[in-house]
């Protein structure tokens, strides 16, 4: 087992032996939920940069890269400019200085608002994660070398996540996340470059990697690359611009202007941390292409014999066929299929799915892992390259402990707020409190525990959270913060019109596949049309057009967002 994984284990050990310290300090619901409002800006930058920056990033952006190639930069551009819009929100937020988005929803649509927005929160936050947990098995599999498996890596990662959350909320959170921060700021930065000299730089590269990998757009898009490339832009900024997980990072700061000042320099973190991880990404898939190609093959042909539309018998042929496709596509050229062809036809033999598997676990490389293979292939040089190598894995643990944090800890804070506080037990004491929300941020583990152990995909998951969460939540949201004329049924009608499209149109392509582009693939789109422009385009239109046809809201129920102009 590789010493790697010691290293990371006894990371975690020492984040764990902090947390818990920190948890004897934690008594009151301020101090659960916000911090007890009392982040510094330097503090806020941080934990900022790992609010967003999770495996969203490490694993389901790198793995998009792998795919799509310089195009892949769409995913996180929405988010850059997501950032820069709310800047100018941020003063706002925290002088609102509540703890959830339900409680901005109340003020401005009524009670049901608060309580269909903390629904499609938990729904999608409980998805994000799931992904969380599924990476940290990918990354504890790596790290060692396969002898700890994808399953009991995220176990693994639940527990840790679970564990840490529950001890000490926001404190443990944003206490974690300066030297998380910090690392993945670092770490990403060094590898970049030596990763690219590793691969043979840019021409080796433009050799290597097929030309799609170069375009704006990508033709595996799908049937409309250009919409698909808008979708993932839109689907990322308005999951930013909405995200509950940093506007309880603003009502934990300690002043307004600390708040705005932490999201003027968490721009340029995350610009150039979700920069650098593609950069990483695509170098290493020029250093491990066959490699992942024949992940890739195997894959799809482990799932023709699952689904039985090929037999065991017919095993090599099939084979033969998939590689066939991929020469003709143009995503490898001769010297690699003679390469795979090499590798996956002559030199195994396939006689039952347990060895298809393991052909896949140790010849191939799973494009989600690739960050992580490009960490042990420059530590694996030794030298200075050693101490990059491991600050990257470590980035990588980083990344999934301190999104997993923030993701969990947040919709339990909506559950305990805007359920529990709003019309179970207004009068709660502060002790039972945070009891209970301690029991809340366990039992919300496992059930995105249990999501992770039944995950395919964790890019497809990202984008499906993203969706359902921007579309039902960030329109309201920011309307609320910046529109006086958004009445009360406008904003409930945006909220679950957005949620039930999104979840419609996501169940239609497993009910009736064959709407879907690609045909039959349930994580392609409905009619080749990516699921966030229709939803997205029912729920701001119909919180303009219900907001007009409705009565404009009295002066008394804006004076809590809007106090300047109404005085």
């Amino acid at each position: 087992m590789s010493w790697y994984l010691y290293l990371i284990l006894a990371y975690l050990l020492v984040l764990m032996g902090f947390n818990f310290y920190r948890s004897f300090k934690v008594k009151t619901q301020d101090e659960m939920m916000v911090a007890g409002r009392s982040l510094s800006m330097q503090v806020m930058v941080f934990t900022l940069i790992c609010t967003w920056i999770g495996s969203g990033t490490f694993i389901a952006g790198a793995e998009y890269a792998v795919k799509a190639g310089w195009s892949s930069l769409w995913f996180p551009a929405g988010a850059w400019v997501g950032i820069v819009a709310i800047y100018f929100l941020a003063e706002k937020i925290r002088t609102f200085g509540k703890y959830t988005i339900g409680d901005i929803l109340e003020v401005r649509y009524g009670k049901f608002a608060r309580l269909f927005g903390a629904l499609a929160l938990i729904v999608s936050f409980t998805a994000i994660v799931s992904y969380q947990f599924r990476a940290g098995g990918y990354i504890l599999n790596v790290v060692s070398n396969g002898a700890i498996s994808v399953e009991t890596g995220q176990a693994v990662t639940a527990a840790f996540v679970i564990l840490f959350t529950a001890a000490a909320g926001m404190m443990a959170v944003a206490y974690t996340d300066l030297p998380n921060g910090i690392i993945i700021l670092t770490a990403s930065i060094l590898a970049a470059p030596v990763m690219y000299y590793l691969a043979g730089g840019w021409e080796n590269s433009l050799q290597v990697l097929p030309p799609e990998h170069f375009a704006v757009f990508n033709k595996d898009f799908g049937a409309r690359p250009l919409l698909k490339a808008g979708g993932y832009f839109l689907a990322t900024m308005f999951l930013l611009l909405g995200v509950q997980s940093m506007y309880q990072k603003f009502y934990s700061a300690r002043t307004p202007r600390d708040a705005r000042q932490a999201v003027a320099l968490w721009v340029v973190g995350t610009v150039v941390v979700e920069t650098v991880v593609v950069v990483i990404a695509i170098f290493a898939a020029s250093y491990y292409w066959e490699p992942i190609k024949e992940f890739e093959i195997l894959n799809r042909l482990k799932n023709q014999v699952v689904q039985k539309e090929t037999s065991l018998t017919n095993v090599q042929p099939a084979l033969q066929r998939l590689i066939d496709q991929e020469f003709e596509r143009g995503n490898i050229n001769s010297f690699q299929k003679d390469v795979i062809e090499s590798d996956l036809i002559l030199e195994q033999n396939y006689s039952s799915i347990e060895q298809i598997n393991d052909v896949l676990n140790q010849k191939t490389i799973d494009p989600a892992s690739i960050v992580l293979q490009a960490a042990q292939t420059i530590a694996d040089r030794g030298g200075f390259l050693l101490i990059i190598g491991v600050l990257l894995l470590a980035a990588a643990v980083a990344v999934v402990i301190s999104t997993g944090m923030n993701y969990l800890l947040s919709p339990t804070t909506n559950i305990m707020r805007d359920v529990y506080q709003r019309f179970i037990n207004p009068n709660a004491s502060q002790k039972s409190m945070v009891i209970i929300q301690k029991v809340m941020i366990i039992s919300l583990g496992l059930i995105a525990f249990y999501i992770a152990t039944n995950l395919t995909s964790v890019l497809e998951m990202s984008y499906f959270a993203y969706t359902i969460y921007g579309v039902s939540i960030t329109p309201a949201v920011i309307a609320a913060l910046s529109w006086k004329r958004a009445t009360r049924l406008g904003g409930l009608a945006s909220i679950i019109g957005g949620a039930l499209i999104t979840i419609f149109l996501k169940v239609a392509g497993y009910i009736w596949p064959a709407i879907m582009v690609p045909a039959g693939d349930p994580n392609g789109d409905p009619w080749g049309i990516p699921l966030i422009y229709p939803a997205l385009c029912f729920s701001i239109l119909s919180l303009i057009v219900v907001s007009y046809l409705t009565k404009a809201p009295e002066p008394q129920e804006l004076k809590e967002l809007f106090p300047k102009k109404m005085n």
